[in-house]
């Protein structure tokens, strides 16, 4: 009896035993790579157009979006795989859903804003995903609070790429 027991309360644990935790750790990080690579292809030229466009003087130099990002990328890819870790696909499976929505939409914003130069549709395109990003965040708490921690500095960063999106839709 206490055999089955057993066997059922491991059954209902979502925890991930250490294999699948690094496991799922290399599925969320290749998901994230596979975003920053996109964004890297469409924006293999994004230096010298960026350089080129109107700016307001707050605009940070083009230097350092590939560390920031670097660093996002990591935050976003822990902190899916915290929440992962704590309630599993199946109690997590809302919350992973919209994080996975926010990262297409953050593979997005790049090919539509240097690929094709569609300040406005791309600034229409980061408010929906600043507003995915700050749904993530409060369907990661109700998880995990370190993974939605880990989040706040994505929100702000693309709080602050869309007010940079506004001004130089609006100076060009």
């Amino acid at each position: 009896m206490s055999e089955n027991l057993n066997v059922s309360t491991t059954a209902l644990d979502p925890r991930p035993t250490v294999p699948n935790a690094v496991a799922g750790l290399a599925v969320f990080g290749a998901a994230v790579v596979l975003v920053a690579v996109v964004g890297g292809l469409a924006s293999i030229s994004a230096s010298d157009q960026y350089g080129s466009f109107v700016q307001p003087s707050w605009a940070p130099p083009s230097w350092l979006f590939g560390p920031v990002w670097t660093v996002l990328y990591v935050t976003i890819a822990v902190a899916a795989w915290l929440v992962w870790r704590t309630d599993g696909w199946s109690g997590a499976r809302t919350a992973l859903s919209v994080w996975a929505v926010q990262l297409v939409l953050n593979a997005l914003w790049t090919p539509l804003f240097f690929g094709a130069g569609l300040f406005g549709v791309a600034f229409a395109e980061i408010v929906l995903l600043w507003l995915t990003i700050v749904a993530t965040i409060v369907l990661f708490a109700r998880h995990s609070r370190p993974a939605a921690l880990l989040l706040l500095p994505y929100a702000a960063w693309v709080t602050f790429a869309s007010a940079l999106n506004l001004a130089i839709w609006v100076l060009n």
